[in-house]
Formats: structure tokens, C-alpha cells, sequence
């Protein structure tokens, strides 16, 4: 009767001991996270279109929904100046477009499909990402040389809208830093984009000559570069992963 009480006794720590040891590895392997994110970013871009661009800046703020720790999608709106031309030398044609664009995207990042607790490497760069998506770019040309005089000496008019609209399709390629607040949640986010945009259309640059008339123009369509950094914040409901992000 003593043996079997021990036996049991014996089953029975053995037994809390496996589930103990379980729930600690479940618990080790699971992180929260909050749902939400936003954020500002600010920086240079450049134009590649009829004319040739110079460098100028803008600005974006950023409302992101976590799927998981590292697969997103969000919404942008983008605001500030592209430049182009030069009006002293060539076609003599110059441009500044007080650009606003709004664009709806989806991220996804390494640490999605790595172990990288495994690698410091790894988890350096498990917020390194690729994206994209779709959106809308309304162009203002609140400079632009609209006219010339020809070597022969008439005048000739640059065609093209001083304002316009088309669609964008916006590629994403970035990385973004994790910190954590004092209860050890990551609640900042550091990030570092660069963003390609092809436009459909030609009223990037707001010019619009025909072929004949001007080099660069054509089927090929107008891009601008946008390389920013930024700052998030998380917030929200808050969701379980199985990879531990801290």
C-alpha cells in the first residue's frame, strides 16, 4: 500500500513538473504586441521625369495595422516640394510641384520568416522589409517656366496642366529599430525608408510636350525617389505572436 502512495506521489510531481515546464517554454515563446502605429518621417526626394530633377524634401505621417509583429498595412499621406530644370540652360524649362499624395501600402518584414533569437545578425535586421501598394498624387505647380522665345525668335508655350492628378504606385524598401517601454512592450519604432514611386501620367513635372518636340518623353513613366526617416508609436489592442520580439 506504501509503494503504491509513493508511486503516486512520484507520478504526480512528474506530472506538474512537465506541465510546469510547458506552460515556461509556451510563455518564453510568445511576446505581445500592440495592433496600431503611428508615425511622422521626413526627408529628401528627387525627380526622375521630362526634365531633370534636383534634390528637394517632404513629409509624411504613417497609420500602420500589425497583422503580426512584422506584416503590416497601413495608410500614408505624403506632402511637399519635387524640382526640375533648369530655365538658364537646355529647353530652358524649370519646375517646382507642391506635391500631396495619399497612398494605401502593406509591409512585410524579415523577422516574419526568420529565428533570428538564434542569429545576432538576424535580429538585428529582422525589421528589414519590403513593400508596396497603391495611391493618388494631386500636383500644384506653384513655379513653372510656361514659355520661351526659340532661337528663331518666336515664342513658343510648353504644353502641360499647372495642376493634375494621377495614380501612383508606391515600393517600399526599409528597416525599422524596436525599442521598448519601461514594462519591456516594444512601444518606439525607429525606421528608415526609401520609397520609389511610379506615376501614370505625365503631370509629375507638368510638362507635356509631344515626342517630336522633346527628348524623354514617351511610354516610360515619370518616378520620384523619396529616402526618409521616421519615428512610431505603438498603441491599441494588443495581439499574441509565437516569436518573442523584445
Amino acid at each position: 500500500m506504501y509503494s503504491k502512495h509513493l508511486i503516486y506521489n512520484n507520478l504526480k510531481k512528474r506530472y506538474l513538473a512537465l506541465i510546469l515546464i510547458f506552460f515556461t517554454v509556451t510563455a518564453f515563446g510568445q511576446s505581445n504586441f500592440y495592433r496600431l502605429s503611428l508615425g511622422g518621417s521626413a526627408g529628401g526626394n528627387y525627380t526622375f521625369a521630362d526634365v531633370k530633377g534636383k534634390p528637394a524634401f517632404g513629409g509624411a505621417v504613417n497609420l500602420d495595422y500589425h497583422f503580426t509583429p512584422f506584416i503590416t498595412a497601413g495608410i500614408e499621406a505624403q506632402m511637399g516640394l519635387l524640382k526640375g530644370g533648369d530655365r538658364n540652360t537646355g529647353h530652358q524649362r524649370e519646375f517646382t510641384n507642391a506635391y500631396q499624395a495619399f497612398m494605401v501600402n502593406a509591409k512585410f518584414r524579415a523577422g516574419e520568416f526568420t529565428d533570428f533569437y538564434y542569429s545576432d545578425f538576424l535580429n538585428y535586421t529582422k525589421g528589414f522589409y519590403l513593400g508596396t501598394g497603391v495611391g493618388m498624387i494631386k500636383n500644384n505647380m506653384n513655379e513653372i517656366v510656361r514659355s520661351k522665345i526659340n532661337p528663331d525668335g518666336n515664342p513658343y508655350t510648353f504644353p502641360g496642366k499647372d495642376v493634375s492628378s494621377g495614380l501612383i504606385v508606391p515600393i517600399n524598401v526599409g528597416i525599422d529599430f524596436y525599442f521598448p517601454d519601461g514594462w519591456g512592450d516594444i512601444r518606439y519604432i525607429f525606421n528608415i525608408n526609401y520609397q520609389a514611386n511610379w506615376t501614370f501620367g505625365e503631370g509629375l513635372d507638368g510638362y507635356d510636350d509631344t515626342k517630336t518636340i522633346r527628348r524623354n518623353v514617351g511610354s516610360a513613366p515619370d518616378i520620384y525617389n523619396f529616402l526618409s526617416i521616421g519615428f512610431k508609436y505603438t498603441f491599441g489592442p494588443r495581439g499574441l505572436t509565437g516569436k518573442s520580439i523584445r
